[in-house]
């Protein structure tokens, strides 16, 4: 592929590819994310792929395309948590999750044309989490920062909240919002898929 196309406005997701590809674009999807799904993983997969599909549709030159789109949320016993929709939101959900582990999980999808047909592989990674326990004031402390407020789950684990982080378990970058070490081997396996068929990634 002569086009690398990341779907997605994160800076996050940006520095992240950037360890994958040195020159690659980025066209922020603008789809409606009106969804069905309801579970954690199936929700961001879902996302993932409205965002990834809807800019591949909309490349002039799809053959020389590959599309990735990402989303990311949290989840606490069985509660999605998306980013905030204000101060007193985010302190909910901060207070929720300290002392306790969550799980954060990215959906990806890929998108590219193989023999005129679109091609599209979707996955997800899930990481747990676990936070130290907050005071009231250390919570209000890292809002008052502004950094939770465009966050799934009001925090940033490569952020001022790291301090606060007693442990994980799964990828880290996956929490950061693009599971790198996964994304390359779907990328392998989809590069030995295409050339199998005869055409290049």
């Amino acid at each position: 592929m002569s086009r690398i196309i990341l779907a997605s406005a994160s800076p996050r997701r940006r520095e992240l590819l950037g360890i994958l590809y040195p020159s690659f674009e980025v066209i922020p999807s603008g789809a409606d994310e009106n969804v069905t799904a309801q579970e954690p993983a199936a929700l961001v997969e879902e996302l993932s792929r409205l965002k990834a599909t809807d800019i591949f549709e909309k490349q002039d030159h799809k053959e020389d395309a590959l599309v990735i789109g990402a989303d990311t949320v949290v989840a606490f016993e069985g509660e999605i948590l998306g980013k905030p929709q204000g101060s007193q939101h985010a302190f909910r959900m901060l207070e929720k999750l300290q002392g306790n582990t969550h799980q954060v999980y990215t959906g990806v999808t890929l998108c590219t044309l193989q023999a005129g047909q679109p091609m599209i592989r979707t996955f997800h990674e899930c990481t747990e989490v676990t936070f130290y326990t907050l005071t009231p004031e250390e919570i209000w402390e890292y809002i008052e920062s502004g950094e939770p407020m465009d966050k799934a789950g009001s925090y940033a684990i490569q952020g001022a909240f790291a301090k606060y982080v007693k442990g994980i378990r799964g990828d880290y970058y996956n929490v950061v919002g693009l599971p790198v070490s996964r994304l390359n081997q779907e990328l392998k396996k989809m590069r030995a898929e295409i050339y199998e068929k005869g055409s290049n990634l």
